[in-house]
């Protein structure tokens, strides 16, 4: 992987949406992975705390929890209002940036300080050189391009639940929610994906991450992320008044535990489930190698395949014939027979050799 000023890969970074209450004792799942797609030990986070209502107690949190998962360096920016997230002294740590982390708090806050600011499009500018951008709550919120500023919870979508603005537009032609499962916020979302069907809903559970690259979505963490495809819905969202409930018909909805990956641009399930180890993976491209070239010595030999399996057939019945004379005999044990390869011929076990006599 080659290392770029500022960032760790020769394309844009990942994008960690993360749906808030990320667990910070135990395995810390998710802090690790983005740690690590911040390039790991030579890592440079900057941590913005503007949406978080606590003083500088939150950004001591997470320095001492990046540094302890092994970061380079770990260093806090927090605008306060657009007059700082254009000033260039706040803008200045994030030329160095391989990871750029927002915390939770107040999300109209974070997104009226930093978009459409230098901040921002400095946020934005980082993660095109390759830095690793995310956010947990509301700095999940604010990669999109329309964000959720607030809303109520609930089950059933209604009219004006909810209200967006403007985000920073890094997770394109979607809308993330974050708390999803815990805080019943599945109405707010589908009455929003019903008004602007074009957009698909994320919504992120607590200590899961939506990790963004290109155009897949992988899940990482413990709950689950929730997929609204409204491409195909039939709703009434254009005419309902004030908090009627919302038709949403036809909707397609995915639900993604870890591991799962889902193309955001096709809007389709790609993969699930542990991958085999790389060691696995390598063995089995191994012996789809050596099949083919038995296939080909097979057609070259003009032979046809059930010569061989027929061979084998018959020497398993030889094999257990004189087992069954060895154990009548007294013997201790049947003598093993050599596997057939391609172009070998059968040899009679020799029971001349004693035992103990090395194969």
């Amino acid at each position: 992987m080659s290392e770029q000023q500022g960032g760790v890969s020769g394309g844009p970074g990942a994008l960690f949406a993360i749906g808030g209450a990320e667990d910070k004792l135990k395995k810390r799942t998710v802090l690790q992975e983005f740690v690590e797609a911040a390039g790991g030990s030579k890592a440079r986070i900057v941590v913005v705390p503007t949406a978080s209502a606590l003083g500088p107690d939150v950004v001591d949190v997470y320095h001492a929890l990046f540094a302890a998962l092994g970061a380079e360096s770990v260093v806090g920016v927090r605008p306060e209002n657009r007059e700082d997230a254009d000033d260039p002294a706040f803008i200045e740590p994030l030329h160095n940036a391989t990871g750029v982390f927002m915390t939770g708090g107040n999300q109209l806050k974070l997104a009226g300080v930093v978009t459409g600011t230098a901040f921002g499009r400095a946020v934005t500018a980082a993660h095109a050189r390759g830095a690793a951008v995310g956010g947990t709550s509301a700095g999940a919120s604010i990669l999109a391009e329309h964000m959720i500023a607030f809303g109520r919870s609930g089950a059933t979508p209604r009219q004006r639940m909810s209200q967006l603005a403007g985000g920073l537009g890094l997770v394109q032609g979607a809308i993330v929610d974050q708390h999803f499962a815990q805080r019943n916020r599945y109405g707010r979302l589908l009455s929003l994906v019903a008004q602007s069907p074009g957009l698909l809903g994320i919504g992120v559970d607590e200590d899961t991450a939506a990790v963004v690259r290109g155009t897949h979505l992988e899940v990482v963490g413990r709950g689950a992320v929730t997929i609204f495809d409204g491409s195909r819905i039939t709703s009434n969202a254009h005419h309902a008044k004030r908090s009627e409930p919302i038709l949403a018909s036809g909707v397609v909805l995915h639900v993604l535990p870890a591991t799962a990956t889902f193309d955001l641009q096709a809007r389709v399930l790609l993969s699930y489930g542990p991958q085999p180890p790389a060691e696995e993976i390598a063995e089995m491209q191994a012996a789809e190698a050596d099949l083919r070239k038995l296939a080909k010595e097979i057609a070259a030999e003009g032979v046809s395949p059930k010569y061989y399996a027929d061979r084998k057939r018959r020497a398993g019945r030889r094999t257990a014939t004189a087992s069954k004379r060895a154990t009548a005999a007294g013997e201790s044990r049947p003598e093993a027979t050599e596997p057939i390869t391609a172009g070998a011929e059968l040899d009679t076990p020799d029971r001349t050799r004693p035992d103990s006599e090395p194969a």
